[in-house]
């Protein structure tokens, strides 16, 4: 396992794929932790070197006493880049990690190529749902919200037919931070960058899940209209849709990356 330390905190980071590649940065949702990607990983390393790291509160990274914003968490993508030295990369965010990908891309689009934002939202709002979540998982761990995120995460159809995954997605909430996953929460709760969208120059492919209960297809859709120039795709899947279409996903990633 390889650590880092960025603004204050160690972040677990790992890259796969021949050094002399173009970098693709992975940015995992919440919950979760860099394994999420494992799906795309034998065929985004034919053509990219990947970087995936576990977002401070997640994984094997530090969790720092929160809350955390947005800012916070994308500043740390920033630290990771330049902690190994990596001046320009293509990226790509799922959920809060998309969130992270559109502050980078509003505020520093010179270290990125091209940019992936699935799943995701400029402003979420409804702060009473985020202050509810936040409260239950201090209370009562990671347990309480486990069957919950199982449900938005992953549609109902998948659940039967691909229990592997969804037990693999399981285990990964339950092993994240409590603390960690309320100062994320706290996060989005707090963000709004509507204002930034409209500025992102960076080339942007944006994905919406058609079931995703957690952002809506016309909400991600009204996302890419923002983006000046923006790509707008939805796949058959809820709101992980790198696990549930894991193939359309990555393929449609590999082609507008390259």
């Amino acid at each position: 396992m390889s650590f880092i330390n960025v603004n204050g905190t160690k972040l677990h980071y790992r890259f796969d794929g021949a050094a002399d590649l173009p970098v693709l940065v992975l940015s995992h949702s919440l919950g979760t932790d860099l394994s999420m990607w494992d799906l795309q990983i034998p065929e985004f390393t034919q053509h990219f070197r990947v970087l995936r790291y576990d977002m401070r509160g997640h994984g094997a990274s530090d969790t720092t006493p929160g809350p955390y914003t947005i800012e916070q968490l994308a500043l740390d993508v920033v630290g990771l880049l330049d902690g190994l030295e990596i001046e320009r990369a293509n990226f790509c965010g799922i959920s809060i990690g998309g969130m992270i990908g559109i502050w980078l891309a509003g505020h520093v689009p010179d270290r990125l190529m091209k940019i992936a934002l699935c799943n995701t939202a400029s402003y979420k709002g409804a702060a009473e749902v985020f202050d509810s979540r936040i409260e239950s998982v201090l209370k009562g761990g990671m347990d309480a919200v486990v069957s919950g995120s199982l449900k938005t995460c992953l549609s109902a159809s998948f659940h039967d037919k691909a229990p592997n995954e969804v037990e693999k997605l399981r285990r990964m909430v339950l092993a994240t931070s409590p603390e960690g996953y309320a100062a994320c929460c706290a996060a989005i709760r707090d963000m709004d960058q509507r204002d930034t969208v409209c500025r992102i120059s960076v080339p942007s492919l944006v994905i919406a899940g058609s079931e995703d209960l957690s952002m809506p297809p016309n909400v991600v859709q009204l996302l890419a209209e923002q983006i000046p120039d923006a790509r707008y795709l939805e796949l058959a899947a809820a709101h992980l849709s790198n696990i549930e279409a894991a193939g359309p996903f990555t393929a449609e990633i590999v082609k507008f990356m390259r």
